[in-house]
């Protein structure tokens, strides 16, 4: 991939290190003769020709320490300790010596210690060493000679004890580099000369790859960090090149000298030799910042010739020949994504956002402004695959509004698709989807969305509405079925518009069917609501359903389920049969069959059915149908209701239904005066007798109905008259009065009637003037007994008690009635001896009758007296009869009284 393709930005800030007292250049580096930096644990640390080490923090407070008699060669700062590795000498024309130091450690000086030192060299002979490289776990140091060997320290480098030292790589060519990489459990050493590139894998018994045959020059490899795989990168004229521990990887066409290579963070800085600058200006670099990962320039620009390159305090240190440092500043993210949407580099700004770890709310914002950029850009394409990103946190309205247009409806449909996918969908949604899909006649887009084994995720309800109000009805059935829509089910099958009659009717024995396989409560209530269509089309198919769900098994089916008050009810089914009398008189005689204690609706619907006459029914028929009818009546366990069923036959003039139902009522009267209506003599009389017994004013009005008649009706006149002279109903001047208005009737029409009337009062006055007689003679036998008893002496000749009827014998009673008792007798039966057993029933007959006549002579007169001040004397009287004042006075005795013994 070649770099110069990428595209350059600036994103770090450049500036002269300052002193942070005097705010002046930093020179506080100024005539050292440095001839090694690292940096690490906070520290910027380098090493100068007099064997010393300097260091210094964020404050730039430079301290040193001696660490070799002659100079200092190379520094090596840990990351993960506070351990610096230096090489330098103490003797010229010896090996070198490896230093250890521990910064956590500190002398009385403050001075870190140096925890140990080695003394090195590939063979017998002392050799410069060309660099060093140690593992992050202490448990491993590298270092290279310029003789092209490479010499690995094993063990803790801390420590002199449990560490060996062994050349691993023996090469013509000096080493210029050298990584450990550490991945998985496995320890691999890169090592770079001039001339080659090789890996040793240390876990695996030092197995060395040659990964390339070019080398590069000093401080022209690194190591990547994560974001690349930890790979080796080295820095040749012609390119860099990335190097796993099995082979080379990507490599990036830079052309330049490559004076230096470091991994900072996530980026690439590479120094070269500006070969431009340098013809005119002389040693002058250039210092480049790649980001590998997301393919472009963080930063270029041209320095005075760079000596080395440090990273700390999350910046980049250059050391240059102008006795100058400068700093790099990353830009903070935001800054640089606002840079990028200046530029309309919304990917970029992705992939940089992502890189950073950028909050994801912050990632929606992008993804937002690069959909409304390609949008704007006519790219609908692009922006609805970023829209696509912000699903779940930008409101859906958003995006929808922006592809409302017909033309874009492909890209709006992705979108809703995508809505879908992730579940945040609302009924809105799902209506535009399946709206979109038909607009584009995508029928296999929507079976893939509608017809499918997985988990639906929008609202049935609502795609099942949008599929049948746009001609889909075979998905919309397909839902409706699958998830248990039933009314949605029966709904579409029987408003499916067929013009062929079969395919119609077939429509509506599918929906039936389906119906059929619904619990009874469900199939009841879809039936109350699509019955009267589906008895219109197959009345005898949906006859024979109801008859099912109303069999007693169904019904007691339906009553273990559901409870007693949810049971099927066929009355609630007799709206449905409008204009299909038959199918619903074969429907109620089944359920009055069936259930003979069904409502009185039933009875009343059933009864209305039979007396309903069909002009096209033959005399047949009705008659037929009248005899179920009045079989119906006639049924004790019929529950019709009985006024109902009243004016039903009057309304149909069914006769025998009529006198029925009166008979049933007790309405006597009612069929006298039906007979009469009718004129029917024979049924008058007929009437009279079997209901005389019950309402005597029957024959009354038979005799006032006879009276009134001009036809010829002596026969039917005597027989009343019989009647009533036997059951003496009526006073013969009444009736005499009453036959005066019948022109027909004449005086020998009643002229035994009369005499006989005459004779019997007659016998009467006779029978009351004996009486009268009697009375009289009885009040003066008293009368004369009184006297007798005021007068003369009572003579007691009883012998016997009246009670024990034993001889009667002192202490004993004796009453003027002629009745004695024993004493003792007489105590034990009364509670008083001044009245006796034997006659005190009569007494009290008499003194209370005697009572009665003084109250009702107080009444009476009490009466008139309130009549005549009375200004409403009708009130007066109504008030007395409702006091039954004027009712016939009854003597009642008692029961329980004893008889009197007899004699």
């Amino acid at each position: 991939m070649a770099v110069l393709q990428w595209r350059k930005f600036n994103f770090f800030d450049k500036d002269i290190v300052k002193d942070p007292q005097s705010g002046q250049t930093l020179d506080k580096f100024k005539g050292l003769r440095v001839t090694c930096w690292a940096s690490g644990r906070g520290n910027i640390i380098c090493g100068d020709a007099e064997g010393m080490v300097f260091f210094t923090d964020h404050s730039w407070t430079l301290i040193s320490f001696p660490a070799y008699q002659v100079r200092i060669s190379h520094l090596f700062q840990l990351k993960q300790s506070n351990i610096l590795v230096s090489i330098g000498e103490d003797d010229e024309g010896i090996a070198p010596l490896v230093k250890v130091w521990n910064f956590d450690k500190r002398d009385s000086m403050n001075l870190p210690v140096c925890v140990r030192m080695l003394r090195v060299a590939p063979g017998t002979k002392p050799v410069a060493v060309s660099c060093v490289a140690a593992h992050e776990n202490l448990s491993a140091m590298a270092i290279g000679f310029c003789d092209g060997s490479v010499l690995l320290v094993r063990g803790d480098i801390t420590r002199e004890r449990h560490s060996k030292s062994k050349v691993v790589h023996s090469d013509k060519h000096p080493v210029t580099g050298l990584a450990f990489r550490h991945v998985s459990g496995q320890t691999v050493l890169f090592i770079a000369t001039t001339d080659t590139i090789t890996s040793y894998n240390l876990t695996q018994k030092d197995a060395r790859n040659v990964l390339d045959m070019h080398g590069c020059h000093v401080n022209c490899s690194t190591l990547s960090n994560h974001t690349q795989d930890f790979q080796f990168v080295v820095g040749k004229s012609d390119a860099l090149y990335f190097y796993q521990p099995d082979g080379r990887g990507p490599c990036l066409a830079f052309e330049g000298d490559k004076t230096r290579v470091l991994w900072f963070r996530n980026y690439l800085v590479v120094a070269s030799l500006d070969t431009k600058t340098m013809a005119r200006q002389g040693g002058m670099s250039t210092l480049t910042v790649y980001d590998i990962q997301n393919k472009f320039t963080a930063y270029s620009s041209p320095l005075p010739e760079i000596i080395d390159i440090v990273a700390e305090w999350g910046s980049l240190f250059i050391v240059s020949t102008d006795n100058k440092l400068y700093r790099l500043d990353e830009k903070d993210t935001q800054t640089k994504l606002d840079m990028l949407f200046k530029k309309n580099l919304y990917q970029m700004a992705i992939n940089l956002a992502k890189s950073q770890h950028y909050d994801y709310e912050g990632l929606i914002d992008i993804f937002t402004q690069y959909g409304d950029h390609l949008n704007s850009k006519g790219d609908h394409d692009g922006a609805i695959q970023q829209y696509i990103r912000t699903i779940g946190h930008l409101e859906p309205s958003y995006v929808i509004r922006k592809f409302l247009d017909a033309q874009r409806i492909h890209n709006l449909t992705a979108y809703l698709q995508a809505l879908h996918g992730q579940n945040l969908a609302n009924k809105d949604h799902t209506t535009l989807l399946i709206n979109c899909y038909t607009k584009l006649k995508d029928v296999q887009k929507l079976d893939e969305f509608v017809m499918t084994d997985r988990e639906l995720n929008f609202d049935v309800e609502t795609a099942i509405k949008v599929c049948r109000q746009a001609g889909y009805n075979k998905h919309a059935l397909y839902l409706a079925k699958k998830f248990d829509e039933h009314d949605w089910f029966l709904k579409i099958y029987l408003e499916l518009e067929e013009k062929d009659e079969q395919k119609r009717k077939a429509n509506f024995i599918e929906a039936l069917q389906y119906m059929s396989t619904l619990p009874t409560q469900e199939a009841d209530s879809y039936l109350k609501k699509y019955g009267n269509a589906m008895v219109n089309e197959i009345p005898q198919e949906t006859t024979a359903l109801l008859k099912t769900l109303c069999t007693p098994q169904a019904a007691q089916a339906s009553a273990d389920v559901a409870g007693e008050d949810d049971c099927v009810r066929p009355e609630e089914f007799i709206h449905i049969y409008v204009n299909q009398t038959v199918f619903l008189l074969d429907f109620l005689e089944f359920i009055v069959k069936e259930q003979p204690e069904s409502s009185s609706v039933i009875y009343n619907t059933l009864l209305e059915l039979y007396l309903h006459r069909d002009p096209e029914d033959a005399e047949d028929v009705w008659v037929l149908k009248e005899s179920k009818a009045l079989q119906l009546l006639k049924n004790p366990e019929a529950k019709y209701h009985l006024d109902q069923a009243m004016v039903l036959t009057q309304m149909h003039d069914f006769t025998a239904g009529v006198l029925y139902l009166y008979e049933k009522a007790k309405l006597y009267q009612q069929i006298l005066h039906y007979h009469m209506d009718h004129r029917n003599y024979a049924m008058v009389i007929e009437t009279c007798k079997m209901h005389g017994n019950k309402d005597s004013n029957l024959w009354l009005q038979a005799l006032s109905f006879f009276a009134h008649t001009d036809e010829e009706c002596r026969e039917q006149i005597v027989e009343v008259l019989a009647h009533i002279d036997k059951r003496n109903l009526l006073p013969p001047l009444m009736v005499v009065q009453t036959l005066a208005n019948n022109s027909t009737a004449t005086l020998a029409t009643v002229r035994d009637y009369v005499v006989k009337r005459l004779q019997a009062e007659n016998e009467l006055v006779a029978s009351d003037e004996r009486l009268i007689r009697q009375y009289r003679e009885e009040t003066e036998k008293t009368r004369a007994q009184c006297e007798e008893l005021k007068t003369s002496a009572k003579i007691f000749q009883v012998s016997k008690c009246m009670l024990c009827r034993n001889p009667l014998d002192l202490p004993a009673v004796h009453f003027l009635c002629s009745h004695s008792y024993h004493q003792h007798c007489l105590e034990g039966m009364m509670d008083t001896d001044t009245e006796c057993p034997q006659c005190q029933e009569k007494n009290r007959k008499v003194l209370d009758m005697v009572r009665a006549q003084e109250q009702n002579k107080e009444l009476h007169e009490h009466f008139h007296n309130q009549l005549e001040r009375a200004s409403d004397g009708f009130t007066v009287v109504a008030e007395y009869f409702g006091r039954g004042v004027f009712n016939k006075p009854t003597l009642v005795t008692d029961p329980t009284a004893a008889p009197a013994p007899s004699e």
